[in-house]
């Protein structure tokens, strides 16, 4: 008579064990499927979109945040298999649509507008008002390698927080940047875009622009320092509350190009410490075009930490357009797993406002067991201002002391080139560096010469760790006038060298280098000669040690200042005192220059040095 009951009750039992166990294998899934360090984020980073104001003082990752992965915590792809990742509907979009700016083409401004073109230049070193007139989401060329087009990436990857610091951008140039992140990137793929106020006094980029990304723009945050803390900083900021996979640092006035993301984040997603960084084009400060720079160099740096580029390896340009190895970033583009990124202890936090920061991520991550590499196929342009229209913060000598901690931490015996070369470095107090010393030594990383035997194998060849003597150096003088010198007039890249009266006012010192370039004594820009038509001006132009249209020899007996293959010579017109090119003629009283200090037996030695002419360019 009980075992009808019974039976009941055994069922009953059965059926809420059942229920609890898909009960309990249902948030065992969801939990999987869920970001732990989303769940364990304060209430008060879960606001969309997000105003943080933050101190300096609490910029570094406390060791028990659970938003720093701890070792292990990094993506594993879950196939190998692979897909095109390319958006082909926004792509024909794209390619239909017209307009200013659209395709990357060059814009110009109305005349009727130009005094407000030149107010907004004035105050951020490219032309504000084209930007602004320019839509935010506009299509850009599709200038990548054609074998980027067929290329196919890793099905299963990892996951993107954006990092933009930014100090008084242009309203436009901020949000194209946004846009792009988002416009041109798979959307699962990007997490959230930090946008790192570095204490901005434009009133648009307060209020206004938290409202217009809220109503725009969900997954773009902003992060606000509370007084201005410079590049490092902000940076080390907008990381502390990254949550995804992967880190991407992007300047504020870039444009990320067509499929830019998969290749950044398959070489990251097969090797957590893989950093890779992104082909960078130019975005033309005055009328917007999009262009490359070039297709690819590796980075370097000289013995006075300029940064420098080297040839792509033979075997890399066959590989193209595969991923190849870099010594240095650039230091502005790059992605990095977020895991990697603290594991290196992120940037020094000694480091103050800008300056040696990408030297020192770039040692740490070869010296420490990673590697870095210059994606192809990731292209992103970014405008390069005209100049810096923001005022010295006012500390001091902040690079030379980056610099200094650099070197001291990371070079070894070769931080002896950097202070032969700047020995104002030595008399600069580094702070306290131990803890960086002691992060290399637990992270048991190589030394500097290992570095510059297996990575950087070729960067003495181009900077020697000591410097020839330049051929000659001091005014460049014409012997006809010598109360005349060749001036670059501390001009901006594509200006003209002119001839004006010697004085200590001007740029007028010049070396003529072992490279074959003649170079300003003051900075980096060398004379170039991109016409070699007949009364084509000199212009100024970025040294690049390839030769080229900055490739010059000076003849001490002649007095003829030569260029590439010595059939064209510097001449000038003594009424006008305008300065060009012309056929050589040893006859021509205009073409004999007078150089301070000569060294004939440099000059001797020519062919033992710098970039070789093997034989005449013929210029018609």
């Amino acid at each position: 008579m009980f075992r009808r009951p019974l039976s009941r009750l055994l069922r009953l039992r059965n059926l809420v064990l059942f229920t609890i166990i898909v009960i309990f294998l249902y948030i065992v899934k969801s939990l999987s499927n869920m970001d732990v360090m989303e769940l364990r984020m304060p209430e008060a980073l879960q606001r969309s979109p997000e105003v943080l104001n933050v101190e300096k003082a609490v910029l570094l990752p406390p060791e028990n945040d659970n938003r720093i992965p701890r070792k292990g915590e990094y993506f594993v792809p879950k196939s190998m298999k692979k897909k095109d990742w390319h958006n082909h509907t926004q792509i024909e979009y794209e390619r239909k649509r017209v307009g200013i700016g659209e395709q990357g083409k060059p814009a110009y401004m109305p005349k009727e507008e130009s005094d407000l073109e030149e107010k907004l230049y004035s105050v951020n070193g490219f032309n504000g008002a084209l930007s602004d007139k320019i839509p935010l989401n506009r299509s850009l060329p599709d200038i990548r390698h054609k074998g980027c087009k067929t290329k196919k990436y890793l099905e299963s990857l990892p996951t993107v927080s954006v990092v933009v610091p930014f100090h008084n951008e242009h309203w436009s140039t901020l949000l194209r940047t946004a846009y792009s992140v988002l416009y041109r990137s798979p959307k699962h793929l990007i997490k959230e875009v930090f946008l790192v106020d570095d204490a901005s006094t434009k009133d648009f980029l307060k209020d206004k622009l938290d409202e217009y990304l809220s109503a725009n723009m969900p997954k773009v945050k902003v992060v606000r320092l509370k007084e201005r803390s410079g590049l490092i900083t902000a940076r080390l900021a907008g990381a502390r509350r990254a949550t995804a996979d992967v880190l991407i640092f992007l300047d504020s006035h870039t444009e990320a190009n067509v499929n830019w993301l998969p290749p950044l984040l398959e070489p990251i997603a097969l090797n957590y410490r893989t950093v890779v960084c992104p082909f960078i084009d130019v975005v033309a400060f005055d009328s917007f075009e999009y262009r490359a720079q070039d297709e690819g160099a590796r980075g370097a740096f000289d013995w006075e930490f300029f940064y420098k580029r080297l040839p792509v390896l033979p075997q890399d340009e066959k590989n193209m357009p595969e991923p190849f190895q870099s010594p240095v970033m650039a230091g502005g583009l790059f992605a990095i797993a977020r895991a990697f990124f603290w594991e290196l202890g992120g940037y020094d936090p000694g480091l103050d406002i800008w300056g040696g920061e990408q030297y020192e991520l770039s040692f740490k991550i070869w010296q420490c067991g990673g590697r870095m590499l210059d994606a192809p196929c990731s292209r992103v342009g970014h405008i390069y201002r005209k100049f810096a229209p923001f005022p010295n913060p006012g500390r001091g000598d902040f690079v030379g002391r980056n610099y200094r901690r650099v070197a001291e931490v990371w070079m070894d015996e070769y931080a002896q080139y950097l202070y032969q070369r700047r020995p104002q470095y030595l008399k600069i107090d580094t702070g306290d560096i131990s803890e960086q010393k002691a992060l290399r030594q637990r992270l048991k990383c190589k030394p500097f010469r290992w570095f510059m035997t297996q990575i950087a194998f070729d960067l003495t060849a181009k900077y020697p760790t000591v410097e020839p003597n330049p051929f000659g150096e001091g005014h460049v003088k014409p012997e006809s006038n010598p109360s005349l010198c060749i001036d670059a007039h501390h001009g901006a890249q594509m200006e003209r060298l002119q001839l004006t009266s010697c004085s200590d006012a001007g740029e007028q010192e010049f070396l003529l280098s072992w490279h074959k370039d003649v170079r300003s004594k003051q900075r980096n820009m060398c004379w170039d000669l991109p016409d070699s038509a007949p009364k084509s001006p000199i212009l100024l132009y970025t040294c690049h040690l390839g030769g080229g249209n900055q490739l010059w020899k000076y003849n001490p007996d002649t007095k003829q200042l030569k260029h590439g293959g010595h059939t064209n010579c510097i001449d000038y017109d003594q009424t006008s005192h305008a300065l060009y090119i012309n056929r050589c003629d040893d006859t021509s009283r205009t073409q004999r220059w007078l150089v301070d200090k000569v060294d004939r037996d440099m000059i001797a030695k020519w062919d033992s040095f710098g970039t070789r002419v093997t034989a005449p360019i013929e210029d018609y």
